[in-house]
């Protein structure tokens, strides 16, 4: 039976932020996914609780400068930025990684329900995150994934990203916001965590949840 186009593109989506190959930086992870699969945390945060009181309590913890960072909608030339962005990233972060490829990227950005910010301080590009939208009515919105260059990491430039896709998500009307953690990526899940949402499932993907055939 020919494999959905939604379960394709979520399975791109994953594969675009993790690999399986022995470039992994999580030591064993390749054998971890083949016997056991790899555990990822699921997160909600329900868009009527993003309140205006609510925004103006996450913009305090945030920088001033990073206030006035300047959020696009990626084009296609900017897609080599964000590969870019990705690899100088994820480098610094407790997740398996491999560089990513361009031509997957394109893939991803060519799916008409996915949409990738990038935010742009001090006159270059410094942060991206990747949108998406599911459900019968794409009223779920989904951050796909976020990468920061390591000098604005934990500074505040992933939290203004993360405003940037709720007023994204509000224009398009959808009731819900989610998102997956890596279980053993504490720096991620406490990031998610202080932007309101809230842990609701957790789901163990095997290696064909990840590989495209």
């Amino acid at each position: 039976m020919p494999e959905s186009r939604d379960n394709l593109k979520q399975k791109r989506i994953r594969n675009f932020f993790l690999s399986f190959d022995a470039a992994c930086t999580e030591e064993n992870v390749h054998e971890k996914a083949e016997k056991e699969g790899l555990t990822y945390i699921q997160m909600k945060l329900p868009v009527e609780k993003i309140t205006e009181e609510f925004e103006n309590e996450i913009k305090k913890k945030v920088e001033k400068n990073f206030l006035g960072a300047k959020i696009r909608e990626a084009k296609e030339e900017d897609l080599e930025t964000v590969m870019q962005i990705h690899n100088r990233a994820w480098m610094t972060a407790n997740e398996p990684f491999r560089p990513i490829e361009l031509e997957s990227l394109k893939r991803i950005h060519e799916y008409p329900e996915t949409e990738i910010l990038i935010a742009k301080v001090y006159g270059m590009d410094g942060g991206f995150i990747i949108l998406d939208r599911e459900g019968d009515n794409d009223e779920i919105g989904v951050i796909a994934g976020l990468g920061v260059l390591p000098r604005y990491q934990r500074k505040g430039l992933g939290t203004v990203l993360g405003m940037a896709a709720w007023n994204y998500f509000k224009e398009k009307d959808v009731s819900e916001l989610r998102c997956e953690v890596y279980e053993n990526n504490e720096v991620s899940y406490g990031f998610i965590k202080s932007l309101g949402f809230q842990e609701y499932d957790k789901v163990t993907y095997k290696k064909d949840d990840f590989l495209l055939d």
